[in-house]
């Protein structure tokens, strides 16, 4: 069993790509200690879709607080989590999830770097409060000395001209000629990416990349953590994998890439998706362009196919 477990575990962290159909937390046992440098996921809201059995909001926490606790212990010390949330929904109350999964990674050690706020234009209308139209991520470390590459997701300046009018910088630029900091607000409208704002469509039917799971995550939202929080040949784990947009988002800038979802289906979608990104026919919203009609002619990513190895794991 010893010997098993040791290979099981070679295979993880040694395959560029490992997508497998299981429970988060059995699958997450099997990753050693301090190996992987980004978790980033959706989890289920608890609100009844397709793929969730809802329950008591107590429950639903208690559930997550095993899962978290085996995650940190996978996550490299200058590792990262981002852990994209809604609200939980009872009776018309809201509860923002995001509130209850503070303390939970608080007690597991970890630091919160940013509340980023999400932003998008379209979503269910309402019709006993104000339609929703933010989810928050959370992004904590599990340490103060971490990964976080600020150049590599900056955005273009409003004035990039602009320069110092008086001292000892005068008539120097003003500003860091690669860009500005893109904040912790991701927006989606034209105009907070004129202001230099994340423009982050989320994925609905006219989306360029939607397929047939109801709560999909857009491939440039996970983009824009790898670049900042990893380099190239870190693993990547979305517990929560879904389609396997972020398996996608990391294999494009030749990351590492563990998944898991429970069902079948979407794992099977997942795995066509990353078949197409391998032959360069998978089509992708590119990195934080402004919003705009579909016209067929959106990005197609080309990843170098000897540097990847589809695995579907036959551990279940």
């Amino acid at each position: 069993m010893k010997n098993d477990l040791f290979l099981l575990n070679r295979y993880l962290v040694d395959a560029n790509i490992v997508l497998e159909c299981n429970d988060s937390v059995q699958f997450t046992r099997k990753i050693p200690d301090e190996t992987v440098q980004l978790i980033i996921t959706s989890p289920p809201y608890n609100i009844g879709k397709a793929y969730e059995t809802q329950v008591s909001i107590q429950d639903y926490m208690n559930t997550q607080t095993e899962l978290i606790n085996e995650l940190v212990r996978t996550l490299r010390p200058d590792g990262s989590i981002c852990w994209q949330i809604g609200n939980y929904i009872e009776n018309s109350e809201v509860f923002p999830l995001d509130i209850y999964y503070y303390p939970i990674f608080k007690e597991a050690g970890l630091k919160l770097r940013n509340r980023i706020i999400w932003h998008f234009g379209h979503g269910l209308h309402a019709s006993k409060r104000f339609s929703g139209r933010y989810e928050t991520m959370l992004w904590f470390t599990k340490t103060d000395n971490y990964v976080f590459n600020l150049d590599e997701v900056r955005v273009s300046s409003k004035y990039p001209n602009k320069r110092h009018y008086k001292g000892e910088k005068k008539g120097e630029l003003s500003g860091n000629p690669r860009g500005k900091n893109p904040s912790d607000f991701w927006g989606k409208i034209q105009e907070d990416f004129d202001s230099g704002m994340w423009d982050i469509p989320n994925v609905k039917a006219n989306h360029v990349e939607k397929t047939d799971h109801p709560c999909q995550f857009p491939v440039e939202l996970v983009e824009r953590c790898v670049l900042a929080l990893t380099n190239e040949n870190d693993i990547v784990l979305d517990p929560y994998a879904g389609v396997a947009s972020s398996l996608v988002a990391a294999v494009m800038h030749n990351r590492k890439a563990l998944g898991v979802d429970r069902a079948e289906e979407y794992i099977k979608i997942g795995e066509e998706r990353i078949q197409q990104l391998i032959k360069g026919t998978l089509k992708t919203r590119q990195i934080g362009k402004p919003v705009h009609e579909p016209t067929g002619k959106e990005k197609i990513t080309q990843v170098p196919i000897e540097w990847l190895q589809l695995e579907r794991s036959a551990y279940k």
